[in-house]
C-alpha cells in the first residue's frame, strides 16, 4: 500500500523538534522510518506531519566515558555492529545488531526508533534490559532519564510522550562479564517469535549473577526477575539448575499467540532461547568456570 499524503519537516535541531512536536499532538517522530512508514502503510498510524530527526549530528554516534557508554538515538543498527569500542565494551550489542531484519533496515532503521515503538517482538528491548540501560529523555519541561525496566509500558507503548523526544541511551559500564544473545527469527518478518539476552557477572571464576532480558514472549518486553535469581546457583548446578533458570523466567508470563506460534509453542520457544543464549556466555568463559552448558 502506499502512505497517505502527510506534510514532511527537517528538524535542523533538538529543540527545533520539539517546537514542532508542541504544536501538534497529531504530529510524529520520523527517525529511520521502518516502523512508522509501514504502519503508515496499514493505515495504522495517520500522523499529521512527520518531523525527521533522522540526520541530526548530536543524535548520532557512539562516546565512551569512565562509568558508561552513550548511544545517540539516531544511531542505525549497522552503525553499532561495526563500532568496534562499543563491541570491545558492550558486545551484546554487536550479536543483537547482526541479527535484526536485513541489510536494508539494519542501513536505515536507528535504535532509538525500535525502542520508542516499543514493538513486544523487537530485539533491542531485550538488550537494554539485560544492560540495564537508562534512556536520556527530553521535552518542553527538560530532560528526564527513565531506566530500561521502566520504559516498555505497553503493547506497543513506551514511557515516551508524544511531546517528548527519545534523545541518547546510556549503558553502564562494565556492560557484564559475559552475554548472549539467542533469538528464534519469524521467517516472514525476521522479528522475534521469542528471544533472551543475559549479561552474566563473576568473582574471579564464578558466575555470582547477571541479567535477563526477554522479548517476542509477551506484549512487552520484560526481566525476568525471578530467574536471574537463581542464575549465581543454576550456572553452576549442572542441567537441572539451567533448568530451573529456563523454567523460572516464564512463570506465569501470558504468552502472545498469532498464527505462526501459540502459546504453549511460544513458551517453549522462550526457554529453549534462553538456555542457548547463558550456553553461549558460558562457551565463552576462561576453562574452569562454573557454567555448565545447556
Amino acid at each position: 500500500m502506499i502512505p497517505y499524503e502527510v506534510e514532511y519537516v527537517r528538524a535542523s535541531s533538538v529543540q527545533d523538534a520539539l517546537s514542532l512536536l508542541s504544536g501538534d499532538a497529531d504530529a510524529k517522530i520520523l527517525a529511520g522510518g521502518h516502523s512508522l512508514v509501514p504502519m503508515m502503510k496499514l493505515r495504522l498510524a495517520r500522523p499529521s506531519f512527520l518531523v525527521d530527526i533522522g540526520r541530526l549530528p548530536e543524535l548520532r554516534g557512539v562516546e565512551v566515558h569512565p562509568d558508561y557508554i552513550s548511544i545517540g538515538s539516531a544511531t542505525t543498527h549497522a552503525e553499532l555492529a561495526a563500532d568496534s569500542q562499543l563491541t570491545a565494551l558492550a558486545p551484546l550489542f554487536a550479536l543483537v545488531a547482526h541479527v535484526i531484519a536485513d541489510p536494508a533496515v539494519r542501513n536505515r532503521g536507528t535504535i532509538g526508533g525500535s525502542l520508542v515503538n516499543a514493538d513486544p517482538s523487537a530485539d533491542w528491548p531485550a538488550a537494554v534490559l539485560a544492560l540495564e540501560a537508562v534512556m536520556e529523555v527530553v521535552g518542553a519541561k527538560g530532560t528526564r532519564r527513565v531506566p530500561a525496566r521502566e520504559f516498555f509500558v505497553g503493547f506497543m507503548a513506551s514511557a515516551v510522550q508524544s511531546d517528548e523526544i527519545l534523545t541518547r541511551i546510556h549503558i553502564p559500564l562494565p556492560a557484564a562479564v559475559r552475554v548472549g544473545y539467542r533469538k528464534f527469527r519469524h521467517p516472514s518478518s525476521g522479528y522475534a517469535v521469542a528471544a533472551a539476552a543475559v549479561a552474566l557477572r563473576f568473582t574471579g571464576d564464578k558466575c555470582v549473577g547477571g541479567t535477563i532480558g526477554i522479548t517476542g514472549v509477551a506484549d512487552t518486553p520484560f526481566r525476568a526477575y525471578a530467574a536471574e535469581t537463581l542464575l549465581g546457583e543454576g550456572l553452576g548446578g549442572g542441567q537441572d539448575g539451567i533448568e530451573r533458570i529456563a523454567t523460572a523466567a516464564f512463570d506465569g508470563v501470558a504468552p502472545l499467540e498469532d498464527s505462526f506460534a501459540d502459546a504453549g509453542y511460544r513458551l517453549q520457544l522462550g526457554r529453549v532461547m534462553l538456555k542457548r543464549a547463558l550456553a553461549d556466555a558460558c562457551a565463552g568463559n576462561r576453562e574452569g568456570m562454573t557454567c555448565s552448558e545447556t
